[in-house]
């Protein structure tokens, strides 16, 4: 009997230091994301200002064992980089790109033409000359800054609305849809090595899908280089399908051309009136039904999210001749953007890092995944 009972003090003892288990005690030989997938595909995800500026110790080490490509989550947007038509800030955009080098990563610049938070001074360019000229400046001076240092750039991002139809952007009222074949063109002259994509959300809804296919093929029959689909990875715990997901990785491989899944975040929470994607100007109201967790993330939720990930991912395996990279959009729920989209003040709970860094049933759930597949 004092043998049981000694046996079962160890084994609550060992329970309780695996559930106090954080990140800085995890053993630096131990695998991380870019070791297991390292033969695979790129491991990323999206840092901050506070994060390029290296001002949190802890961070700066997670993302640098977890992670070999980075993705700058808002500082290298028009309306940071280039907020004047005479003026632009390098100052981060520096330091972002020399984080990379420092851990040797893989550095994706994000993004040289959109529509929204976008510099002012674009929308003041009324006809298609005066258009051209501002979007060729701005792509190639940026291209040029980094050349040989960052490796691959969304070009384009989010030109397409949901029916797969043009979004009526300031650079489509003014060009027509050939500025989206310079957009790529300017960039590929600006550097030739570069990998060149487009990025954006709902990427695997049918309608937007053929758009995205029709808009590539036009780009591509112009003689013009594009190298990648970028497919956000904003989804839910429940959908959309493996088997859509899988359907949209083929249909774009069958293009010829390298397939990124970018953005990557697993919401576990209702979404308002069925609500998909990532159109950042539609905000809902907050209530108690639409923010069910406030405090912390049920079990069976984390199980559930894991199996999700790990359903993924093995997806993501299988074609992973054609997956370039997987990049996450932040590197914890206390970074995430999901806890104010679409509604403010809620609580949410989609990535592998937890409020406090340490790692959630999701995250160990992919670790060993690649040896299997």
């Amino acid at each position: 009997m004092k043998i049981i009972k000694q046996s079962l003090l160890i084994v609550m003892s060992l329970a309780v230091l695996i559930s106090c288990k954080n990140y800085n005690s995890i053993n630096t030989k131990e695998l991380s994301l870019k070791k297991s997938y390292k033969d695979k595909f790129y491991i990323g995800t999206a840092i901050n200002q506070r994060q390029i500026e290296d001002n949190n110790s802890l961070e700066s080490s997670l993302i640098s064992k977890e992670f070999n490509s980075i993705t700058a989550e808002n500082i290298m947007k028009s309306m940071f980089l280039h907020p004047k038509e005479d003026t632009f800030n390098f100052d981060l955009s520096d330091k972002y790109v020399a984080f990379g080098e420092k851990n040797n990563m893989f550095i994706h610049g994000h993004t040289l033409i959109w529509h929204s938070q976008l510099a002012p001074w674009f929308k003041l360019k009324k006809d298609s000359l005066e258009m051209a000229v501002a979007m060729e400046s701005h792509i190639k001076t940026i291209i040029e800054k980094y050349k040989g240092r960052i490796h691959s750039w969304d070009v384009v991002n989010e030109a397409l609305n949901e029916d797969g139809t043009l979004r009526k952007s300031v650079f489509l009222n003014t060009m027509g849809k050939e500025y989206l074949t310079l957009a790529f063109k300017w960039a590929s002259e600006a550097d030739p090595n570069l990998d060149l994509y487009y990025n954006d959300y709902n990427m695997t809804d049918l309608k937007k899908r053929q758009g995205a296919i029709s808009m590539i093929k036009h780009i591509k029959e112009q003689g013009v280089k594009i190298d990648g689909v970028g497919m956000q990875g904003h989804w839910h715990i429940d959908t959309p399908s493996i088997e859509v997901i899988e359907q949209s990785i083929l249909d774009y491989a069958a293009l010829g051309v390298k397939i990124a899944i970018t953005e990557l975040d697993i919401s576990v929470l209702p979404n308002p009136w069925g609500l998909v994607g990532a159109e950042i100007s539609q905000r809902f109201e907050n209530n108690k039904l639409m923010n069910p967790y406030p405090k912390t993330l049920p079990d069976s939720i984390q199980t559930k999210l894991a199996d999700r990930y790990n359903d993924i991912f093995k997806l993501f395996l299988k074609h992973q001749d054609k997956i370039s990279r997987v990049t996450f959009w932040g590197i914890s729920d206390k970074q995430t953007w999901l806890n104010n989209f679409p509604i403010k003040g809620r609580t949410n709970y989609p990535l592998l890092f937890d409020r406090e860094l340490k790692p959630k049933k999701a995250f160990y759930s992919l670790l060993e995944l690649p040896k299997n597949n």
